[in-house]
């Protein structure tokens, strides 16, 4: 059996003086205003392999009004929904994730948040991958408003 899920999240700018992407701390001129560590990527994978898993979203399993998950790191949190779909027989056949902003460059960093996700996740790293692209300066990501983030995953009922 094999499903699909989807992903979406949104992180406004606020002070900072980085942005984690991936679990790569980027310095940047801002921060992300988010519950926990604000790693809008992270939390877009998350929100796909529980949808496809049927599991519902992350604001379900890590709500934002628990004080547990403030300033959580969300690698941890990846790897907890990672072994939530194995413990239910899900292995990821692949993912797809599209980082949208102006700022910062994505690309420098891609193949760290690559390797981060794939150690999380317990994948092949060619089973992830990452982009990025602009807004041509349109909407709130063309703004530098923000970072917006969608994913598409794959995943496929573990036979072992």
């Amino acid at each position: 059996m094999i499903r699909v899920g989807q992903g979406f999240d949104v992180h406004a700018f606020g002070p900072g003086d980085h942005v984690i992407l991936g679990g790569v701390r980027i310095p940047f001129r801002k921060g992300l205003q988010a519950h926990s560590d604000g790693d809008v990527l992270l939390h877009t994978v998350m929100d796909a392999l529980l949808g496809a898993a049927g599991q519902r979203d992350i604001g379900h399993h890590f709500p934002p009004s628990e004080v547990a998950w403030k300033d959580a790191d969300s690698r941890r949190l990846l790897r907890q929904v990672g072994g939530s779909l194995a413990a239910s027989g899900w292995q990821l056949v692949n993912l797809d994730a599209t980082i949208i902003c102006q700022a910062p460059k994505v690309a420098p960093h891609r193949e760290v948040m690559v390797a981060n996700i794939a150690r999380d996740l317990e994948a092949d790293p060619e089973q992830v991958n990452i982009k990025a692209t602009t807004t041509e300066g349109l909407g709130f990501a063309g703004r530098g408003e923000g970072i917006a983030c969608q994913a598409v995953v794959l995943i496929q009922r573990n036979d072992s």
